[in-house]
């Protein structure tokens, strides 16, 4: 499923500064899931 680009890179690019580097793999396109409301 393709998500909207905006909303990947506001995602992203909001939690880079505190994510840890090993954490990092997740932020890549193809791993990325939208934040889930609620």
């Amino acid at each position: 499923m393709l998500y909207d680009p905006y909303a990947y890179l506001k995602d992203v690019l909001t939690r880079l500064p505190t994510q840890r580097a090993s954490d990092i793999a997740q932020s890549l396109p193809h791993n990325w899931q939208p934040p889930r409301l609620g």
